[in-house]
């Protein structure tokens, strides 16, 4: 498929923790990094702009660690500390392995280790064909990474959300690897996802999709080829909207 015949132009990848785990229990394994920025220079080579928000839940998890009795804000300050992490080893993965140019931008102040997040750097980025990780949320506690991802694909104005999942294929209505009887769900409208109380991403996040109507895809970013066939039409994994059109 040529350049000029794909439709969209800029997406917004949301990269969970579990992600970078890959088989492993905990922490982040190279060989599933490697796979996923393989995947996104597919999408580089055929001439998208790609922002990618990272997920750090195979490092640590705020709502956890309070559970457990550490504040809340200190343990999700600690979360978007191991988002970046995540941010570096997939900015290496992309750059060292498939020469793909890729910019760091943290919405906390690491400036030895990335840019601060500034909207019209991140958009001349992606312009210049640069792939751009969002690492650290958006900053403040009490605030997931998939609110980060619907803001970020909001403010960077790309045409779509695309959700990477491991291990599954889109969404259900129950647990597919618990629940053999669990129904896979082609589209969903925003409404249907808070009443179903499918957990998809929170619901601060699928507001703010469906407020700005921006289209979500879930589906299986560990199958080969996958996340090309995605952008190309096939009709993989599920898609949420104000409507199938």
């Amino acid at each position: 498929m040529s350049k000029d015949s794909v439709k969209v132009k800029r997406v917004l990848l949301k990269l969970s923790g579990e992600s970078f785990k890959g088989e492993k229990g905990f922490g982040i394994d190279t060989a599933s990094v490697g796979f996923m920025a393989r995947e996104i220079k597919t999408l580089v080579d055929m001439g998208i702009e790609i922002g990618v928000v990272v997920g750090g839940g195979n490092i640590w998890r705020g709502s956890e660690a309070a559970a457990k009795g550490m504040d809340r804000a200190t343990a999700d300050y600690a979360g978007m500390l191991a988002t970046v992490i995540n941010a570096l080893a997939l900015q290496d993965s992309l750059e060292n392995q498939f020469n793909v140019v890729t910019r760091t931008q943290t919405a906390i102040d690491i400036q030895k280790v990335a840019e601060p997040y500034i909207r019209r750097k991140a958009m001349r980025h992606l312009e210049k064909g640069r792939v751009v990780i969002f690492a650290a949320g958006i900053g403040n506690p009490y605030v997931t990474t998939d609110t980060a991802a619907a803001l970020k694909t909001i403010e960077i104005e790309a045409q779509v959300l695309i959700m990477a999942k491991h291990e599954v294929d889109g969404v259900y209505s129950a647990d597919p690897n618990q629940d053999a009887n669990a129904v896979k769900f082609e589209f969903l409208t925003y409404r249907d996802v808070i009443e179903k109380r499918l957990e998809i991403m929170d619901t601060t996040a699928i507001s703010l999709c469906m407020n700005n109507n921006v289209p979500i895809k879930i589906f299986n970013m560990f199958t080969p080829g996958n996340l090309k066939k995605l952008i190309n039409g096939a009709k993989i994994g599920s898609m949420v909207a104000a409507n199938k059109d």
